[in-house]
């Protein structure tokens, strides 16, 4: 028998609502219990998820909600579960989406829950490269598996959990003690540590979306990064394959490592933009800083290059393209005037001299310097070829407010925006009234404006209009 069919093993499998751990919850759970090769229990029981089952699901899994309406709900029987699991490694058929949900539901229960992974669907596509499909079904087929008596069937939790201690029986009857155990020791492998990095310190970040941060000696940020999944992420970064040169600096360098939960992709995207122009890390490999950005304001007959501390909610209206660097403006606006014929001179971004400008002498300019076109007509085509430049326009009367909701939480964060001007971030009515009530001071920054565009352009933006008053 290998040494890890003699190890305290927990073959577990879950039905659910859905897919998705933070927002779907479970219907029912089994736990095979085994060890030295033998199975020494077997658990198993419906729970009410405090939420309709939809039906498709209950044609799947035969499950109804009549039948889970007086099951007991998770918080019931997170504490003996807990029991049953501890110590044990925890095996499952995609052992990602079993272990995503006991997480979310014993963090809902208020428990804290880490245990040591082995999938066997990793575990079959190493043992048995040939094949293709390494799903339930498939290997049910493929190896003759059967499920137990005593409650078992498919895509129920105990004949599931079932049919996988016999995989693993069957797979180490074919490939040997050596073989298996290889195989089971590089996929259940953690990742090496830092050696100032304590395990706890990683153990406590939470699978869920968030910002994370890097610190090296006497505290200098190294890194900031995002993910929907602060975990497994920050994981990645000590990983045995690290993918480059760079991260394994990272690696070596970190001695900190704090985390920031948000409620959602949105609110991390918009946390990590903020946080690398504070704080600078050395490793982002882009510093954008908001002091930088420029862009043209079209005001009357005037056409003006304005800076950062000139750009907020009330001059963006008025805006013709943002820009990183008065470089980057200049050479945007040198493209536009020799494509349309325009007049630097007369723009007002070169200096004012006799006779007719140099771009003229070269015709690239129209002669408004000249004489030969009238300030307001050259006005007019100066505009209307700036206008090109100019960012989405704000679809709204007044602020809004961005909902992203936190199903693990139970809880939802606001995301107060005007013109594109990100105001901040609210978890209550009274932070959003502040919010907007600060609104003039708001400065405009150009990756909040790129990440706010591609969510609300998406179907998934849950938008709140907010009255001026509020």
């Amino acid at each position: 028998m290998t040494p890890l069919l003699d190890a305290p093993l927990a073959i577990v499998d879950l039905e659910t609502t859905g897919a998705h751990p933070a927002w779907n919850r479970v219907t029912e759970i089994a736990v095979v219990e085994a060890q030295a090769g033998e199975v020494a229990g077997e658990w198993s029981t419906l729970v009410n998820p405090g939420t309709p089952i939809p039906a498709a699901i209950q044609v799947l899994t035969g499950i109804t909600n009549e039948m889970v309406a007086n099951a007991p709900a998770f918080a019931d029987i997170a504490r003996e579960l807990r029991e049953r699991l501890e110590g044990r490694v925890l095996v499952a058929h995609n052992a990602r989406f079993d272990y995503g949900f006991l997480r979310h539901e014993f963090e809902r229960a208020g428990l804290r829950f880490q245990a040591r992974t082995l999938c066997t669907v990793k575990l079959s596509r190493r043992l048995y490269p040939g094949h293709a499909r390494h799903s339930l079904d498939c290997l049910v087929e493929r190896h003759g598996l059967r499920f137990g008596a005593q409650g078992g069937a498919r895509h129920r939790a105990l004949g599931d959990a079932q049919a996988v201690w016999q995989f693993l029986q069957v797979a180490a009857e074919e490939h040997g003690a050596q073989a298996m155990e290889d195989a089971a020791r590089s996929l259940t492998r953690s990742p090496s540590l830092p050696a100032h990095l304590e395990r706890a310190t990683i153990d406590a970040i939470p699978e869920a979306p968030g910002v994370y941060l890097f610190y090296g000696e006497s505290g200098a940020p190294l890194y900031v990064g995002k993910s929907v999944d602060l975990r497994s992420r920050v994981l990645q970064h000590f990983g045995d394959d690290l993918r480059s040169p760079r991260e394994a600096q990272i690696a070596r360098e970190v001695r900190r490592v704090e985390w920031r939960r948000t409620s959602g992709e949105l609110g991390a995207l918009l946390l990590e933009a903020r946080l690398v122009k504070e704080l600078a890390p050395a490793f982002n490999r882009q510093l954008k800083r908001v002091g930088e950005l420029c862009g043209f304001a079209i005001r009357g007959s005037s056409v003006e290059l304005v800076g950062a501390d000139q750009i907020n909610v009330g001059t963006l209206p008025f805006l013709c393209g943002v820009f990183r660097s008065r470089r980057a403006a200049l050479a945007a606006l040198r493209g536009l005037a020799d494509e349309h014929g325009l007049c630097l001179r007369a723009l007002g971004f070169e200096r004012a001299g006799r006779g007719a400008c140099f771009r003229h002498q070269i015709r690239r300019c129209a002669g408004a310097c000249a004489g030969r076109e009238s300030v307001h007509a050259h006005h007019a085509r100066a505009v209307a070829a700036l206008a090109r430049l100019k960012a989405q326009a704000w679809p709204w009367r007044g602020p809004i407010g961005i909902v992203e909701e936190d199903a693990g939480r139970e809880a939802a964060e606001v995301h107060v925006v005007d013109h594109w001007c990100l105001l901040g971030s609210a978890r209550s009515d009274a932070e959003v009234a502040e919010l907007v009530r600060d609104r003039p001071r708001a400065r405009f920054d150009l990756d909040h404006y790129k990440i706010l565009t591609r969510h609300l352009n998406s179907r998934r933006a849950r938008v709140v209009e907010l009255a001026a008053a509020h």
